[in-house]
C-alpha cells in the first residue's frame, strides 16, 4: 500500500513537473512574441522616420536643382531683353510680349516652388512631375524665342 502511495505521489509529481513546466514555455512565448511585437513596432517607427527624412531631403534637393535652373532661365530672359534694346521698334513688340510672358511664368514657378508644403510622398510625386513639366516649357519656350530672336 505504501508503495502504492508512492507512486501515485510520484507519478503525480511528475504529472505536475510537466504541467509547470509547459506553462512557463508558454508563458516565455507569449512574452517573446511580444518584444518581438514591440521590435518590429520600433523598427515601423524607425523606417518611417527614415522615409520622412528622405522625402525633406528629396525635396530640398529638388527645390535646390530647379531653382538654380530658375536663375539661369531669368539670365536667359535678361540676356535677350538687353539684345532686344538694340533692334527696330517693328521688331521688338512680339518678342517684348514674349519676353514678358516668360518672366511672369519664371516668377510664378519660382514663387509655387518655394511655397511647396510637404503634404506626402504622393502628393510630392505628383506636384514633382508637374512643376518638371512646366519647367520643360519654359525652357522650350525660351530656346525657341532665342532661336526666332535676330541675333
Amino acid at each position: 500500500m505504501m508503495k502504492k502511495i508512492m507512486l501515485t505521489i510520484s507519478v503525480a509529481t511528475l504529472l505536475a513537473g510537466t504541467i509547470l513546466s509547459g506553462c512557463e514555455s508558454s508563458t516565455k512565448k507569449v512574452e517573446n512574441a511580444r518584444e518581438n511585437l514591440q521590435d518590429a513596432k520600433e523598427n515601423v517607427v524607425e523606417a518611417k522616420i527614415d522615409l520622412n527624412q528622405a522625402l525633406k531631403d528629396s525635396i530640398q534637393s529638388f527645390k535646390t536643382e530647379l531653382d538654380q535652373k530658375i536663375s539661369i532661365y531669368d539670365k536667359n530672359i535678361a540676356a535677350l531683353n538687353t539684345k532686344l534694346v538694340s533692334q527696330k521698334k517693328d521688331k521688338k513688340a512680339p518678342y517684348e510680349k514674349a519676353l514678358t510672358e516668360l518672366e511672369l511664368k519664371s516668377k510664378q514657378l519660382k514663387k509655387k516652388l518655394q511655397e511647396y508644403k510637404e503634404e506626402g510622398i504622393d502628393s510630392w510625386t505628383s506636384f514633382k512631375k508637374e512643376f518638371k513639366h512646366d519647367m520643360d516649357e519654359l525652357g522650350v519656350a525660351i530656346n525657341d524665342l532665342t532661336k526666332n530672336n535676330v541675333k
